[in-house]
């Protein structure tokens, strides 16, 4: 963000965190979200989808892991109070502050998810031929 206020950079993708107050200034123009849909916090701003490239999406997510082996009524358990915890009004409007939106879900969804980011992101470094240095 740094770079691009002063100049030595023309792009950037940012987190609405970090970006909004510099959009909020004027320093900085949004130009598109990366979400597949419209976000709530800038309504106005199309997708990258809807700006010309079709199923490009990309999301920044948080989730709970635990290590492989807890029992199943602990995992239940985590699982339905941090649901509870992120349902809260108050955690809603902390999250949307952020630009994020809370989706729980069970931990087989949000293992399916992470699955499906992994096979999504696995192969765009391939196409692209990224090598670790």
């Amino acid at each position: 963000m740094v770079d691009l206020i002063s100049g030595n950079i023309h792009l950037i993708f940012s987190n609405p965190a970090s970006a909004m107050p510099h959009i909020k200034s004027g320093k900085a123009k949004a130009i598109a979200v990366t979400t597949a849909k419209r976000s709530e916090l800038m309504p106005e701003l199309p997708t990258v989808a809807e700006s010309g490239f079709p199923g490009f999406e990309a999301n920044n997510w948080i989730g709970v892991v635990v290590a492989a082996g807890t029992p199943r009524p602990i995992v239940n358990r985590l699982n339905k109070e941090i649901a509870a915890i992120l349902s809260t009004r108050e955690m809603g409007e902390f999250l949307f502050r952020q630009g994020f939106e809370a989706s729980p879900g069970t931990p087989e969804q949000f293992a399916a998810y992470m699955k499906s980011e992994s096979v999504k992101w696995t192969k765009v470094v391939k196409d692209a031929g990224v090598k670790g240095e």
